[in-house]
């Protein structure tokens, strides 16, 4: 089975791989400059928030295309 690609999906499919790398270079700045101050982390995790000392922060994000 085929399927048709338009070239509407084929810009949508590249726009949001554009974005995707511009967040993915924006984390590892952050880690960057985390690292650089020495101040952790502070997400979000199952509704409590949880600081991440600079050391324990991975270098880069793990989602996948």
């Amino acid at each position: 089975m085929k399927l048709k690609v338009s070239m509407k999906d084929e810009s949508n499919n590249q726009e949001l791989d554009q974005l995707l790398r511009g967040l993915e270079k924006a984390y590892e700045k952050m880690v960057v400059m985390k690292k650089q101050k020495n101040t952790p982390l502070v997400v979000s995790e199952n509704g409590k928030v949880k600081l991440i000392p600079p050391e324990d922060i991975p270098p880069t994000t793990t989602y996948r295309r």
